[in-house]
């Protein structure tokens, strides 16, 4: 069942469309946000509730929609301060106020908006750091796995755990390339994480600590699990006689798991660089 949108955001979003907005305005960004039907009749807050409400009943992805009405509100920059200035005087910065409206009240109902128009429940959204980390950098191919991993979470689990090992197997073969490695005649996850693995001195028997040795024993095995789980699970492959029941939560494990691993690769490999 696809998650819709509290009555409480509803409220404050077409708060925000009705004073942000013309009728023509909205329309035209209704109609871009994959709304369904015709613009109600009315004021424009009673057409900007009624919408709302009719997206919550008609849609199958409620969020996707109000994600695209609020995108220009969340990332416009001239929304984003709380004064603005005015025949040089500084005034109050009325659409700021109605983005924070909104930002406390998707907040309230654990939801996050992401960059682009996505509406996330707090669970869903990996940690940030990777997002920062590849976002800084010229890994384009990791950028869009990165995406689709938390677009499908909900959507497709087993998409978003396809997309999980492709941003392991990206970061791999990154790494393998940019050090001029040799890359491995099997270029899956298991193939060139052991080159890797290899060449960033991943070896739990030079640890002394018992505690960190567990710890890395268990992301490692998590890459292999994670490899392994595309392999037999996810959308890439034909299932056999053995049906796997993927859900959401196997999903965010696999996606946050791979957060985690692909972070450690990244830092070990820049820690390597500096060293060098």
């Amino acid at each position: 069942m696809n998650k819709q949108i509290p009555a409480p955001l509803i409220a404050v979003s077409a708060d925000a469309l009705s004073n942000l907005e013309t009728h023509a305005s909205m329309d035209s960004l209704f109609m871009y946000s994959n709304a369904p039907g015709e613009p109600p009749e009315g004021s424009k807050s009673v057409k900007a509730l009624e919408w709302l409400r009719r997206v919550n009943s008609q849609s199958n992805e409620p969020l996707d929609i109000l994600g695209k009405l609020i995108e220009n509100y969340m990332e416009n920059p001239d929304y984003q301060s709380e004064y603005t200035e005015v025949m040089f005087q500084k005034v109050e910065n009325e659409a700021y106020q109605y983005v924070q409206n909104i930002r406390k009240c998707l907040s309230r109902y654990g939801l996050e908006y992401h960059q682009g128009g996505l509406i996330l429940d707090g669970a869903s959204a990996p940690i940030k750091s990777l997002s920062t980390i590849i976002k800084n950098r010229d890994l384009p191919a990791i950028n869009a796995e990165f995406d689709r991993a938390l677009e499908n979470l909900v959507r497709d689990p087993r998409e978003a755990i396809l997309a999980a090992c492709n941003i392991l197997e990206a970061v791999c073969k990154t790494f393998i390339e940019d050090a001029g490695l040799a890359m491995p005649a099997k270029k899956d996850l298991q193939g060139v994480w052991k080159v890797i693995k290899d060449e960033l001195g991943f070896d739990i028997r030079q640890i002394q600590d018992e505690d960190l040795i567990r710890i890395l024993s268990g992301l490692f095995s998590t890459v292999s699990g994670i490899g392994a789980l595309r392999t037999h699970a996810s959308a890439a492959h034909a299932e056999g006689r053995t049906r796997y029941n993927i859900k959401p939560r196997h999903a965010r494990l696999a996606v946050h798991a791979a957060h985690t691993a692909a972070v450690f690769i990244i830092e070990s490999w820049d820690e390597k660089k500096v060293n060098s």
